[in-house]
């Protein structure tokens, strides 16, 4: 069974203290877990595009080698660090080279990932060493949402630092990079920007880079709001493999988590105990969000031609249930509520579309445990964080996801 540790919870997490553009003049902090984030929201876009004409079972198994890849790629980043993209590049081009880099790169995460599982382990490492460009349909749906992420991140400060002779090269090669990928559906629309309703709707996601998290209490590292979904969205996946969640499920989880705060960027972050203080408050922020949704996100899209990925956004969003933390499953052709033991009963087919509500919740929560708990490790010291610390110990002290995840036992590793 899948083990999840301290250490990968926390090895997740590191993406945040690293720098991205960390050699340019920046008017913001570029911070790898949000480009992460931000790359992931286009990679669904694009698996949802290039997938509608594929079988359901087709479609599931596009949607693993998306997500994994996605996490994958990420791992490898985190160990190299500060190898700048062209001299990574340049190593990638000679194969024994790259080989060379890649045995050392799985012998630092061997310790962190085996435990996740043997099956799991194996595929990491049959995926960093395929060739160059054979990663297949997967491969190139996460290239071309690598390319668009970091040439969004690029358009931020192209035009800061006009001595930089580098730029110029820079932005050209995004150009022919993803000149290479508009044979796949929506990276024209990508390219198009504000022009296209699904470039629209890209620009808006990563918007959420510029909102941070416990705005009013000083923490290192900071986070921002699209950090803390692609976290959230990674915790939710490990979490899903630890219950034996089915493809259909744990795919859900994962995109569930990626876009569970999306409606703050219409609101801003509103932190829970102003949601909570009054009852209709709640309810107020809940009806105000579903209004701009229909009237920005959901409306254009179906507009636009997109109404697949509208209706796969308000599934995840809760749209038929108000809440995005309700665990649903599809029967009869409609949306229905299940318990955590259905879940892992017969709802947990992929013929059902099962989500997870309560095990994406504790995800929210861990995430938001540990930003705490690194700020105050860092010498970060305030009551706000000495509070949430102690709230989420209190709260999931004696608290199991059945009896495949004990989240007690798993904070009580944080000493």
């Amino acid at each position: 069974m899948p083990i999840i540790r301290k250490s990968l919870l926390q090895f997740i997490f590191s993406g945040t203290t690293m720098k991205r553009w960390n050699d340019k003049l920046r008017p913001v902090e570029l911070l790898e877990v949000d480009k992460q984030a931000h790359k992931m929201m286009a990679a669904w876009m694009l698996f949802m595009l290039n997938s509608r004409d594929m079988t359901p079972a087709r479609r599931r198994e596009l949607g693993d080698a998306v997500v994994e890849g996605g996490l994958f790629d990420y791992f490898y980043r985190l160990v190299i660090t500060d190898i700048k993209p062209p001299i990574f590049y340049k190593i990638k081009e000679n194969p024994e080279h790259h080989r060379q880099l890649t045995a050392w790169v799985l012998d630092q995460l061997e310790p962190l990932l085996l435990p996740v599982g043997r099956e799991f382990w194996d595929r990491f490492r049959a995926r960093l060493s395929l060739p160059q460009g054979q990663a297949g349909l997967a491969g190139r749906i996460l290239d071309a949402a690598h390319l668009y992420a970091s040439s969004w991140e690029f358009n931020l400060i192209k035009d800061l630092g006009p001595w930089d002779d580098e730029k110029a090269g820079i932005e050209q090669s995004f150009v022919d990079g993803l000149g290479r990928f508009t044979d796949l559906r929506g990276v024209g629309d990508l390219l198009a920007g504000p022009e296209s309703v699904l470039g629209r709707f890209a620009h808006l996601c990563g918007q959420l880079r510029f909102q941070t998290r416990w705005s009013q209490t000083p923490r290192i590292p900071e986070t921002s709001v699209l950090g803390h979904l692609f976290i959230v969205a990674a915790y939710a996946w490990f979490f899903s493999l630890s219950v034996g969640a089915c493809p259909a499920r744990r795919q859900n989880n994962f995109f569930a988590g990626l876009f569970h705060d999306l409606p703050e960027v219409l609101t801003r972050d509103i932190i829970s105990p102003v949601k909570k203080s009054v009852r209709t408050i709640g309810d107020l922020i809940r009806q105000y969000e579903e209004s701009e949704l229909a009237r920005r996100v959901y409306g254009p899209l179906e507009a636009g031609g997109f109404a697949d990925l509208s209706a796969r956004l308000g599934y995840f969003l809760g749209r038929e249930t108000g809440s995005e933390f309700q665990a649903v499953a599809v029967r009869d052709g409609a949306v229905r509520p299940v318990t955590w033991e259905e879940l892992q009963g017969p709802a947990n087919r992929d013929d059902q579309d099962p989500k997870d509500g309560e095990l994406i919740k504790v995800c929210d929560s861990l995430a938001a445990f540990v930003e705490a708990y690194s700020a105050l490790r860092n010498g970060i010291s305030s009551d706000q964080l000495q509070q949430a610390v102690w709230r989420l110990r209190q709260q999931y002290q004696t608290y199991a996801l059945g009896d495949e995840l004990h989240v007690g036992a798993l904070l009580a590793d944080f000493d």
